[in-house]
């Protein structure tokens, strides 16, 4: 189910991406060949009105392929290599715009159709971690914590604490299922790279549901606080702050939605939204092959008043390509040491 559901993001964070690469470029006029989810072998595809839709076999990326774009392409007059250095960067910008045009949609649905989440301090189980003590001693959702060891427990927070103080040591906790009182036997065990205690339960939520404009508020600050916030993260990889090992592949990535779809549908939502300004925030990197070195190609035009010398360009761009399928290598590699290591 993580897989299916972490396949399901990523094509609609890529069908928005490229939509909007598609329909900028056919706003300009420049011709679009192809709009594709995915790369290499072809598994389905439709052809409408000049333009073949395509579905293929990985399913981490897209392309729209317009005229012009490739070394070897027609000359076309109203391709993409013939279009002025501004046209270039809107269609080039469109892309990583909609992500986080998509990533503010994705809030404003969230708050107001599901909520705002609010924790309750009451001593009421709402999520059981899947594999963790409790889900393997059988406690379940809706559960009442009566006490730990003895120990009255009268809020989530007291419940916290008892549970987070002892590490491989059994504790014995009572509690009340449909006017019965069950007596479970368990041991907290480290739950994050943290070293966090618990037994994996996670307490009630309450949902707040906002007003169109709150929520579209809401859905801008967010928006604009996660970009800070990977704007940090990637200047902390650069001055070394942070390591390799730190960086998410699809393994990871996997494991994040299983974990998030647990916890709540709003909560899954919400890391889409945050993969979304993600992916959009990479793709404006000046890294060859990725749409901000089509940005900084188009503005080096400008400049100079001529374009690159399309050779010169298509083996840059063969490097940054190269570059990112080392990248992803090295990342997918992390996630499975990670994962082996729990």
């Amino acid at each position: 189910m993580s897989i299916l559901l972490t396949l399901l993001i990523i094509a609609v964070l890529i069908l928005a991406h490229e939509w909007g690469h598609f329909i900028t470029a056919r706003r300009i006029g420049i011709p679009v060949h192809e709009f594709s989810i995915g790369f290499g072998y072809k598994l389905l595809s439709h052809k409408k009105n000049g333009v073949e839709y395509s579905l293929r076999l990985v399913p981490l990326g897209g392309f729209v392929r317009m005229a012009g774009e490739e070394l070897g392409d027609p000359d076309e007059p109203n391709g993409f290599n013939r279009r002025t250095p501004l046209e270039k960067i809107r269609v080039s910008f469109a892309g990583p715009f909609m992500n986080f045009v998509l990533a503010l949609l994705i809030f404003v649905y969230s708050y107001s159709f599901i909520g705002i989440p609010k924790a309750s301090d009451q001593p009421l189980i709402g999520t059981v971690i899947a594999g963790k003590p409790a889900d393997l001693a059988g406690i379940e959702e809706g559960d009442r914590i009566i006490s730990v060891n003895g120990n009255q427990v009268k809020s989530w927070i007291e419940f916290d604490k008892l549970t987070g103080k002892f590490e491989n040591q059994a504790l014995e906790l009572k509690i009340s299922r449909s006017n019965k009182i069950m007596e479970f036997q368990v041991t907290p065990i480290k739950l994050d790279s943290s070293g966090n205690l618990g037994i994996g339960v996670l307490n009630t939520v309450n949902y707040e549901k906002q007003g169109i404009i709150t929520s579209i508020k809401l859905g801008l600050q967010h928006t604009y606080e996660l970009t800070l916030l990977l704007l940090s993260a990637l200047a902390m990889l650069v001055s070394g702050g942070a390591s390799m090992g730190d960086l998410a592949g699809p393994v990871g990535i996997t494991r994040l939605v299983g974990e998030f779809a647990q916890v709540g549908t709003v909560f899954l939502l919400n890391f889409a939204a945050f993969l979304s300004i993600n992916l959009g925030l990479m793709n404006l990197l000046p890294i060859p092959a990725l749409d901000g070195s089509k940005i900084v190609f188009a503005l080096v035009e400008a400049v100079r008043r001529k374009p690159l010398d399309p050779d010169k360009e298509g083996f840059i761009n063969w490097i940054g390509f190269m570059f990112l399928i080392g990248l992803m290598v090295l990342v997918t590699f992390n996630d499975i040491i990670r994962w082996i290591k729990g």
